[in-house]
């Protein structure tokens, strides 16, 4: 999962790598053109009649998949709940909040977070892996308070499904040496128990090819990590430049791999955080 800081970014910025910004024209029309959407499916609502509300939806799939380019270029190309760009299928502007109905652990379904249909805060970029098993789902903690329309307070939900432009739930996910995410050591029951539950809901386990990728970055990393500590060993000794340069080039390769724009950077990450060794932490701090 990587994390996009989705607050504070718009169409309309300048400083996104392979994104031509939008006028403020064309975003104030998109924006117009959100706020009366919403209207008209508050107008059902209040009406009663969910199913003209749902369709006006599927009708203007449109309008939320024309910030699908924009959404993309904030994460380089990647997938924000797998962090790959071709492993987990074609990319899906997905609602984080099901837009018509929700549905809990127990698999009881309650209405949707409607009034967020064509709001770009809820919009996240999913692979069809993910997104197609997702679904309606978005289960909360018992006792929860529930956001609605007249009373909305998304902010107070105790949702399970970790979310990518959250910074504290990005972090709670780790990975091992198979290729599989894991909880952060040291993370709460509570906080497990989210990871896990995310996990097998968006197959970022179950899916092979995503597994075995990562287990390949793992095993990359691991080797460099391997180079840089014998050539380490090496320049303990006393000045040897053949090793002080193979220290460099590794650090390099593996700056690299750490970086958010590579494929699986997160995974290359861990692989490194999990040596405790300083001199390697720097790299990725």
């Amino acid at each position: 999962m990587i994390w996009i800081d989705l607050e504070h970014k718009l169409p309309t910025d300048t400083d996104i790598p392979g994104w031509e910004p939008w006028t403020q024209v064309q975003w104030d029309d998109w924006l117009a053109r959100s706020a009366q959407l919403l209207n008209d499916m508050a107008a059902f609502e209040t009406a009663g009649d969910r199913e003209a509300r749902n369709a006006l939806i599927d009708a203007n799939r449109k309008h939320w998949g024309d910030l699908k380019p924009w959404m993309l270029a904030l994460s380089g190309g990647k997938c924000w709940f797998s962090e790959t760009r071709d492993l987990y299928s074609h990319y899906d502007v997905e609602h984080f909040r099901p837009k018509k109905e929700a549905r809990d652990l127990d698999g009881t379904v309650r209405d949707g977070y409607w009034w967020l249909a064509f709001n770009f805060m809820n919009f996240r970029v999913c692979g069809t892996v993910g997104n197609r098993k997702k679904g309606g789902w978005f289960p909360l903690q018992a006792g929860s308070l529930c956001s609605s329309f007249v009373a909305p307070k998304e902010e107070s939900e105790s949702r399970y499904l970790l979310d990518p432009i959250d910074d504290d739930d990005v972090a709670l996910i780790a990975f091992d040496e198979e290729g599989k995410a894991i909880p952060t050591p040291g993370s709460s029951a509570w906080e497990q128990e989210r990871v896990y539950i995310t996990i097998d809901r968006l197959k970022l386990n179950e899916h092979g090819p995503l597994a075995e990728a990562r287990r390949k970055v793992w095993q990359k990393v691991d080797l460099l990590i391997g180079d840089f500590v014998e050539a380490r060993g090496r320049c303990s000794q006393g000045n040897n430049p053949a090793a002080k340069m193979k220290i460099t080039s590794v650090r390099s390769r593996i700056r690299e791999l750490t970086n958010p724009s590579a494929d699986l950077s997160a995974v290359a990450k861990w692989c490194v955080v999990v040596r405790n060794d300083p001199q390697l932490s720097r790299l990725v701090t």
